[in-house]
């Protein structure tokens, strides 16, 4: 299966809508002969096809006016011709972006009524009631938390490159312990210096600090002592008591013990991530998780007895192997260990993970009934706080965070509303300058592999530069530059 955009300086949309039906085609600029395909053509009109098993069909419709309208009027085209030959309908309807939320928040700044937006969902973007009443509900807890936002405030991400092995669907930078271990000593050195000249950038620009979180990876790969020496200096970079919150992904159980947990809590983590992704031994083998879920169960144990309160656990819906009882169970165990926040991943095929590159077809289950199944989550008490789409993710799906009331992860609701800047530290970091109203983002990025980072980190010194830069342009014209 191809698809072919023809006629638009940019492909985005009219490509994304033909992926929602079918996610594996390949992107080409001449239409084949014979291979099923997708077909969109912006000229003196649009033009929307679709070639199955040999059957042709082709929707035409005139050119808008404004040619900036032309690429969504291409778009809903194709998605319309789709839709009726494939018979499918997809959740989220026409929507292609990450963030339905921000619609939302976005639209009611504007000063679009609520009948309103919820006619832009159902009706201009064909999402269903259910989705939608989803992303209104998760806007609605939202709004207060956004609205005590800062123009200077900030939060600071923390990479850790390493992990004990890498998981099948994973397309993080991230590299084995045991392969790579010698360079996790240069890493932690360049990475507090990272942390020191961000430190230096934020008093500069008289930036006020929220939120830390150290993710990787995974984080508790460093021995404990390079968790001292990382918290440390993260302890002696900022005022820790004037934080929302400090996370520290503690996510897997084989590289995460007592020691490490209480070092967590002694330095100032006030929420931390066990991530389970699923307690079937069965499927945690076939992901490359060395781990069972009896060694989730006494990571849990031993974070409570190191005094951590809040706790959020991932799981993920569509693991190969995996069945709507199982993922059932799954979600069920983590109920009853009461984490703070359990965040349901839906999987997400990446083109860089093993999962993509290295097998054939696999069987993922019924991925939309494993949403339902977290129905049990709201009858637990837990709340949906914030959500993301990814491209590749099965059956068009989404991430969500769910959590006790007042337990909200606030770096993830920042972050994913893009209400500020995050300041990133580490090898793959990308450092996002938000103007206040979300009005220009601007992103400086570090090299991507450690080995790189640690060779060029005088060049990353350098483009950190751009953080005065910005908001001496954007904020405080007084700023020094």
């Amino acid at each position: 299966m191809v698809i072919c955009v023809q006629g638009l300086p940019s492909v985005y949309e009219p490509e994304n809508v033909a992926r929602l039906f079918c996610p594996a085609a390949r992107l080409v600029r001449r239409l084949p002969q014979k291979e099923d395909a997708v077909l969109a053509r912006a000229g003196r009109r649009l033009v929307a096809g679709v070639r199955l098993g040999g059957r042709c069909d082709l929707r035409f419709a005139p050119a808008p006016a404004d040619p900036k309208q032309a690429e969504y009027a291409l778009a809903s085209l194709v998605y319309e011709l789709l839709k009726e030959r494939t018979g499918l309908r997809p959740p989220w309807g026409k929507l292609t972006g990450v963030r339905p939320v921000r619609i939302i928040h976005d639209r009611r700044a504007a000063g679009m009524g609520e009948e309103d937006i919820r006619r832009l969902f159902l009706e201009h973007y064909d999402c269903t009631e259910e989705k939608f009443r989803l992303a209104k509900s998760i806007a609605d807890l939202q709004k207060p938390i956004l609205a005590a936002r800062g123009a200077r405030d900030y939060s600071l991400y923390i990479g850790i490159p390493f992990c004990p092995s890498r998981c099948s669907y994973c397309s993080f930078v991230s590299l084995s312990t045991q392969r790579e271990g010698k360079l996790m000593e240069p890493y932690l050195e360049a990475l507090c210096r990272e942390i020191r000249a961000i430190r230096d950038q934020a008093q500069r620009c008289g930036l006020v600090l929220k939120t830390v979180y150290i993710g990787g990876g995974t984080p508790t790969s460093l021995s404990a002592d390079g968790l001292r020496r990382l918290m440390g200096t993260v302890a002696e970079c900022f005022d820790l008591s004037k934080l929302e919150e400090y996370t520290v992904e503690a996510g897997r159980p084989d590289c995460t013990d007592g020691e490490k947990l209480a070092v967590l809590k002694e330095y100032g983590a006030s929420r931390i991530s066990i991530n389970p992704q699923t307690f079937s031994d069965e499927v945690l083998a076939r992901i490359g998780r060395r781990h069972t879920a009896a060694d989730i169960l006494r990571c849990f144990e031993q974070a409570r007895a190191a005094g951590h309160d809040n706790i959020n656990m991932d799981l993920i819906a569509g693991l190969p192997g995996d069945t709507v009882q199982g993922f059932s169970q799954s979600l069920s165990t983590a109920i009853t260990l009461a984490p703070e926040n359990i965040t349901v991943h839906t999987l997400t095929l990446k083109r860089a993970s093993n999962l993509v590159i290295g097998s054939a077809a696999a069987d993922y289950g019924d991925v939309a009934a494993m949403l339902d199944a977290c129905g049990a989550l709201a009858d637990a008490g837990y709340r949906p706080y914030y959500l993301y789409r990814q491209k590749g993710t099965l059956q068009n799906l989404e991430n969500t965070g769910w959590c006790k009331p007042g337990r909200e992860g606030y770096y993830n609701i920042y972050i994913m509303e893009e209400v500020h800047s995050i300041l990133s530290a580490g090898a793959g970091g990308s450092t996002k300058l938000v103007q206040p109203g979300g009005e220009r983002i601007q992103r400086i990025f570090n090299y991507k592999y450690p080995a790189e980072y640690i060779r060029g980190f005088d060049t990353i010194l350098e483009r950190k530069q751009g953080v005065s830069d910005f908001y001496a342009r954007y904020l405080d014209p007084q700023t020094a530059g």
